[in-house]
């Protein structure tokens, strides 16, 4: 008898996560038929439990959300220079060994999404937020950016953080205020990184024809600032674009196959979304 592949996503809350619905679709894409990935909610109570329970014979690896990106350090044995940069770790890939070693594909799943659209190098760019995404954003633009990144913050805490890891990750970061957020879209490129409805009012106050905005978020679809900025003109892309893009380079890591099928699994995620 075949000995089954396991993965999963941990994180709470958890029941709104499209990662099962794009890892399956790569399994069944490839024709992994002993492959399952599943749902966990877990929070930091729970977590090393969870995980030092896991038979190394049978899981191959683990994705994590909020609140367990950072909480999960402790409980590696290795953490990589990408993950480690902006101290978060959304990939955790479990040898035979039960050796567990921390990854962040969310940084490389950025530049890859906005490769694929056509941006592989802008003079300057923007990140809206300060948090856990705005950070793996900052880490992808210091790949990709010429210039200055301007970060758009709510507080000096947020700001010092934000140009703290300009510093690590040799990028030029200038904070800016919150408030000011509509300037954000005069440039080349914007990361958004906030939650649902932080962004609506700077939708009203675009002051020139944006460039590309990447909003992170997935649900709801589109979001009122990627409506705007699409309807003049602007290139938009999505939290799908995201989470495809880190999910296959997951899905390669867990099972070890070269190229996943990327298509495959963009196409159960829209399916999904649509429901």
């Amino acid at each position: 008898m075949t000995t089954p592949h396991r993965a999963a996503v941990l994180g709470s809350p958890i029941a709104h996560s499209l990662s099962p619905v794009l890892h399956e679709a790569g399994y069944a894409a490839l024709g992994l038929t002993d492959w399952r990935y599943g749902r966990y909610e877990i929070d930091e109570s729970t977590l090393a439990e969870f995980v030092t329970g896991l038979d190394p014979a049978q899981w191959a690896g683990l994705s994590l959300t909020m609140p367990l990106k950072r909480a999960i350090r402790p409980l590696l044995d290795t953490v990589s220079d990408a993950a480690r940069a902006v101290d978060a770790v959304n990939t955790v890939v479990i040898d035979r060994d039960g050796r567990r070693h921390g990854d962040n594909t969310d940084v490389p799943g950025l530049v890859n999404a906005l490769r694929e659209r056509g941006v592989e190098r802008v003079g300057s760019a923007a990140v809206l937020g300060a948090g856990a995404t705005a950070s793996s954003a900052l880490a992808a633009l210091a790949q990709i950016c010429d210039g200055e990144v301007t970060a758009y913050v709510r507080s000096a805490a947020r700001a010092a953080e934000m140009r703290e890891l300009g510093e690590r990750l040799g990028v030029a970061v200038r904070t800016a205020d919150w408030a000011d957020g509509a300037r954000a879209l005069d440039g080349p490129l914007t990361v958004s990184t906030t939650p649902v409805g932080a962004t609506d009012d700077f939708a009203d106050r675009l002051t020139a024809a944006p460039g590309v905005l990447f909003d992170v978020l997935y649900h709801p679809w589109p979001t009122r600032l990627a409506a705007v900025c699409q309807e003049r003109g602007g290139t938009v892309l999505g939290g799908l674009d995201l989470l495809v893009h880190q999910a296959v380079l997951q899905f390669e890591r867990f099972t070890g196959v070269r190229r996943g099928p990327l298509a495959r699994m963009r196409t159960a995620g829209e399916a999904a979304l649509a429901h």
